[in-house]
């Protein structure tokens, strides 16, 4: 029964669970470009450069957290990345709800939460980081 209990597997499957997820997002801003997010930025008068850093929250992190690697510090950089999503698209529908009831924005507090959630824990053995 020591498998029903093992801190590090689960610890391992959530960093897997958010990294391999996050970087669906990251393959379609790569294929895709972040254009709609420069101008996204501009309106709210930011520089557009600032658009290239979803490439570290979406892709450069979630990487790290699959491996294991800063594992903290990457979970730090997906939560940003998600708040900063909410600033320029999703202030408005922070406590909306979907016409099934579920909040529109889950997905996003997913992420942050189960980042957090990783933060907290570290990455376990089953990492380079082994903490």
């Amino acid at each position: 029964m020591p498998m029903l209990h093992n801190p590090d597997l689960a610890k391992l499957l959530l960093r897997l669970a958010v990294g391999v997820m996050m970087l669906f997002h990251g393959y379609s801003k790569l294929m895709h470009g972040v254009g709609f997010i420069e101008g996204m930025l501009e309106s709210k008068g930011l520089p557009a450069f600032l658009a290239y850093g979803v490439y570290l929250g979406e892709l450069v992190a979630p990487a790290l957290l699959i491996i294991g690697y800063q594992t903290r510090i990457a979970a730090g950089f997906l939560i940003f990345t998600m708040l900063t999503a909410i600033y320029l698209v999703h202030a408005d529908e922070l406590l909306a709800l979907t016409k099934h009831g579920a909040l529109e924005l889950e997905v996003i507090y997913f992420y942050i939460l189960t980042s957090l959630a990783i933060i907290f824990l570290g990455s376990g053995k089953y990492s380079i980081d082994r903490d």
